[in-house]
């Protein structure tokens, strides 16, 4: 037991060591806390200004909206260096946020919406050009430990920026989120200017606009390591989707106020905290097929036991969907930046995006459907059968054969470490 945790230990000193992997995790978290932070008052604030909950829940699927759009939107990182689009996109967003400023009316929510929507695309750009740094700079076998350690930050930056962003926007209005939002763009970019990543400029895009659009999808078809994980990826996060959509039924039952359920979230959001401290070293002895199946599994279980009327079960539940769930995008992200080459990797990495996020509007739609008609206890126990189900065709095939289809397709990359 000393000596894994020792090791675990040394291989996240090797990470935060390595420079370029420590300035984009710090771009990642900084960036994600006013996200963060905005995504909460956007909602808040067109609520006071108008007074509709229809229109405060627009703002997040404004966000949103621009996901389905990955594939048109992530060759747009191949063709030209990933490291000045990474800081143009920073800064062009945080230009974005200004127009926020003027918004005192209900007459401008158009306008909140718009930006969001905006928003919501430039995030889209800068994940597709993200990617390639990290896979360039970051030695293969620390890939798994880079993607866990953006989920750890990710989730506690969830856990904290809400709650400055509600503060700020008591005390300074919404204005002031906007301005702060603006300044951790500015600081993102700072941070991606300062990587150390040669790259040579992109070639023209062979075959045209229409075979650019759809060479990620067509890669992630082929491609026999990639193919289950997307499927199973986007599988679950539809069947999640259902299941976030009861979870004020849950609470409900459990003879709870709604307030509750911000626990509940607190409780998942450290679960993740967690699940991506441990996701480098759990790659590395199951593989990201393996990886990603007992993420799921952990999933099912945790959420056919939330039919459960209990509080300290709820509470347990909740942990587990958070430990069990961020394994299935940290083993699909890790994946493809390992079997995808470098020219491809801003499109394959949006289109996978879009493929596995996108289901879970869907079913958060299907959920607040079925939760009227069939009620929560019967349909959590269904929903842990279908992700149980999910999981299997990841456990079919062997590691070798995975390793072989690795060794294959992996060709040299458009850039290297300076």
């Amino acid at each position: 037991m000393t000596n894994t945790r020792t090791g675990k230990g040394r291989t996240l000193v090797r990470v935060l060591r390595d420079r370029d992997a420590r300035l984009c995790l710090l771009a990642a978290v900084v960036s994600g806390f006013g996200t963060s932070a905005l995504w909460l008052v956007s909602g808040v604030w067109v609520k006071d200004l108008t007074g509709s909950d229809g229109l405060a829940a627009l703002c997040l699927l404004a966000t949103w909206a621009p996901v389905p759009a990955g594939p048109l939107l992530g060759p747009l990182a191949d063709r030209v260096r990933r490291r000045p689009l990474l800081i143009g996109v920073n800064l062009l967003t945080a230009v974005l946020l200004l127009p926020l400023l003027a918004v005192g009316s209900p007459d401008g929510v158009w306008l909140v919406l718009a930006v969001l929507c905006l928003y919501g695309a430039a995030g889209t750009v800068q994940d597709a050009a993200e990617s390639a740094p990290v896979a360039t700079a970051v030695d293969g076998a620390l890939l798994g430990e880079v993607n866990g350690l953006r989920t750890t930050a990710a989730e506690g930056v969830k856990l904290l920026a809400p709650l400055a962003g509600a503060g700020l926007y008591a005390a300074c209005g919404a204005a002031g989120v906007a301005l702060l939002d603006a300044g951790t763009f500015v600081l993102a970019a700072g941070l991606y200017a300062l990587l150390r990543v040669r790259e040579e400029r992109p070639g023209p895009a062979a075959g045209g606009r229409r075979r650019e659009i759809t060479e990620g999808a067509r890669h992630l078809w082929r491609h026999p390591v990639l193919r289950p994980l997307v499927l199973a990826g986007g599988a679950t996060m539809l069947l999640t989707g259902v299941n976030g959509a009861l979870l004020y039924a849950v609470v409900d039952g459990l003879g709870r106020s709604p307030a509750f359920a911000g626990v509940l979230y607190a409780v998942q959001g450290a679960g993740s905290v967690a699940a991506g401290l441990c996701a480098g070293p759990a790659l590395r002895r199951l593989g990201e097929r393996r990886y990603a199946a007992c993420g799921i599994a952990l999933t099912a279980v945790a959420v056919a036991l939330r039919a459960v009327p209990s509080v300290p079960v709820a509470l347990a539940c909740g942990a587990a969907v958070g430990a069990g769930l961020p394994a299935v995008p940290i083993a699909v992200l890790t994946a493809v930046q390992r079997e995808t080459p470098g020219p491809l990797l801003g499109r394959v990495t949006a289109t996978a995006h879009t493929l596995v996020f996108g289901p879970n509007a869907v079913g958060l739609a299907a959920g607040a459907a079925l939760v009227a008609s069939a009620g929560h206890r019967l349909v959590l126990p269904v929903l842990g059968a279908a992700l149980l189900v999910t999981a299997v065709p990841l456990l079919r095939g062997s590691q070798s054969a995975a390793s072989a289809a690795r060794t294959a397709s992996r060709s040299p990359s458009d850039a290297s470490p300076a």
